[in-house]
């Protein structure tokens, strides 16, 4: 089983960092030495790890914020404070913070060993009774469901939740169709999520069928829990068109949310705001997939993108926000309150606006 452990060393001091990696190394895991907090909140927002050993004190984040921040990413990701002041003080804050181990300085080997086998356990166990969702997000135009919520769908996948996109046109007035299709697929692919491309006809899509017919057709093959989609408060008759046969055709989902588009008229008056801390990289990323659109639209230069997510953020958490206007929801699926550790990422970085 160690063989495929991948654990996520976090502290300042080379020497620890390293140490810990060599320890866990030699015991058969694969450790990633990370000397800053920031980088390794990155990181962990792009790649899996089994579990966290973090430092205390380090410079311009602590371990208790450090772990904090992780929370925000993965609520289940099992995490091991170190500290060379072992009072009762940093492990009433850790315990606090949700720390699942704690462990002071110097630290020897076996312990470091059997805390981290601990905590793979702890991990393996919570993913087994997590309820995971399946999300859908449906888009009419490629880029279109990555722009409005490519931070959110990161996270989601980040929370081991399923993503589904179905893109309903292969954005033929916007560039070349088959340039455009290997476009989407490089995105999915860069978050693992699975795509559905129809050819309906651009900017002539209808709100009834087949368009209808085709988003009832994927949500019984996928079960989706959360559809995301397009706001009916949009200048592009293709996004109002999506969104209304949406509505029809996902009415058995529980949780409908509707993602800000650059046509969205002042009318759009989102409730929700989902932190994207952590994954505006990601989202960034998944834009510069579309190199046919990116080098022509201004709303999808990385200024711009990342100026609409720090302003919605003064409506939510966070520093970067993705705005939702939530149609319905599902009661413990959106907004929940019960325990982080079992309830969805979207569910724990919603923030409620009202009075807009």
């Amino acid at each position: 089983m160690d063989g495929d452990v991948r654990v996520l060393v976090v502290d300042d001091d080379p020497d620890i960092a390293q140490f810990v990696r060599t320890v866990l190394t030699k015991a058969g895991m694969h450790a990633v030495a990370c000397l800053d907090p920031l980088e390794a909140l990155a990181l962990a927002a792009r790649e899996p790890f089994d579990a966290v050993v973090t430092d205390i004190e380090m410079p311009g984040m602590n371990g208790l914020e450090f772990l904090g921040r992780l929370r925000e990413l993965q609520t289940d990701l099992p995490v091991a404070v170190m500290t060379a002041h072992a009072s009762v003080d940093y492990a009433v804050e850790a315990l606090r913070r949700d720390a699942d181990e704690f462990l002071v300085k110097p630290v020897r080997r076996d312990d470091v060993v059997a805390t981290v086998r601990r905590l793979v356990e702890l991990g393996a166990a919570r993913r087994a009774t997590t309820r995971h969702q399946t999300v859908l997000a449906i888009g009419a135009h490629p880029d279109d469901v990555e722009l409005g919520i490519g931070g959110t769908l990161a996270a989601h996948r980040s929370a081991g939740d399923q993503v589904v996109i179905l893109t309903l046109s292969r954005g033929a007035r916007g560039g070349e169709a088959g340039d455009r299709m290997g476009e989407s697929m490089a995105a999915a692919e860069l978050i693992g999520a699975r795509l559905f491309m129809e050819d309906l006809e651009d900017t002539r899509i209808s709100e009834s069928d087949p368009t209808v017919s085709i988003i009832e057709r994927v949500v019984a093959q996928v079960q989706p829990t959360i559809v995301y989609t397009h706001s009916a408060h949009d200048r592009h008759q293709d996004h109002r068109a999506v969104h209304r046969a949406a509505t029809v055709a996902t009415r058995s989902v529980p949780t409908f949310a509707c993602y800000q588009s650059p046509s969205a008229t002042v009318d759009y008056r989102p409730t929700r705001f989902v932190s994207i801390d952590g994954f505006t990289d990601t989202k960034l990323a998944l834009l510069a997939c579309f190199g046919s659109q990116s080098g022509i639209r201004s709303y999808m230069q990385d200024d711009f993108v990342l100026a609409t997510s720090r302003y919605w953020s003064r409506y939510g958490g966070g520093r970067y926000c993705e705005p939702l206007e939530v149609i319905r929801e599902a009661s413990g699926v959106v907004g929940a309150q019960s325990d982080a550790r079992s309830i969805p990422v979207q569910s724990s970085n919603f923030t409620e606006r009202s009075g807009v």
